[in-house]
């Protein structure tokens, strides 16, 4: 059994690592929204991490239920697969609502002119917006819930692999070697997924966005949404 848990740490473990790097989901949304919103590093990698746990830890209580009430695997793997099909449509809610509010906020911030005579008869131009002090409070209002709803979306998110490499030793009357399994496999993801996002970041912030820094929002939004849409139907 102890070579058997050697076998399957390594495989949790690599498991974690590709699981990761093949879903977009667990890494793009920190790297497009720390950019448009102008997060901190730290503040980035504290929501990552955060909501890396959020979304391992659900899948490792969902299976340690399970071996403890003894369901078994395929009903384990189909509530995930439930609650990874919610998960999608939050991505995609998520995104499509970023994009709403993002293009409101770009259409409030367009200028335009006015022209106005004095009383000596010159006349005068001057440009404005209307996107006023108000209006940006209700807009900082509205993206300062962005950290909760990624939240929460990340604790639907399913770790589906984990469920067959908990439920092996767990069937050999081996719950510590499932603890083991998952303690890994947890790691490995959240580890991942923040190295990847501080990677993108330290190399986004040595290139000029100035250009598109005004579409920052919009792009985010856009690249969520189709992110959501890649999970649901493309089975990313």
């Amino acid at each position: 059994m102890n070579n058997s848990i050697a076998l399957l740490s390594i495989t949790a473990i690599s498991i974690g690592f590709v699981h990761t790097i093949l879903g977009p989901d667990h890494y793009l949304p920190f790297i497009v929204l720390s950019q448009a919103k102008k997060w901190s590093p730290r503040k980035t990698m504290i929501i990552t991490f955060f909501c890396g746990v959020g979304h391992v830890l659900s899948s490792v209580i969902l299976g340690l239920i399970g071996i403890a009430v003894g369901i078994s695997v395929t009903k384990l793997v189909s509530v995930e697969s439930f609650r990874g099909n919610v998960a999608a449509w939050l991505f995609i809610a998520f995104g499509l609502v970023y994009m709403i509010i993002s293009v409101r906020s770009l259409i409030k911030k367009r200028k335009h002119s006015h022209s106005h005579f004095h009383f000596n008869g010159e006349k005068h131009f001057h440009e404005h917006d209307h996107h006023s002090e108000h209006s940006h409070i209700h807009q900082e209002e509205a993206f300062k819930t962005t950290p909760w709803i990624l939240f929460l979306i990340f604790v639907f998110g399913p770790c589906e692999p984990l469920i067959p490499l908990v439920m092996y030793p767990a069937s050999k009357n081996n719950f510590h070697g499932a603890v083991i399994v998952a303690i890994l496999f947890s790691i490995t993801t959240i580890s991942t997924m923040m190295s990847i996002v501080l990677a993108f970041n330290l190399g986004l912030n040595k290139i000029n966005l100035k250009p598109i820094e005004k579409y920052s929002h919009l792009i985010a939004g856009a690249l969520i949404f189709f992110s959501g849409l890649a999970i649901q139907f493309l089975g990313l």
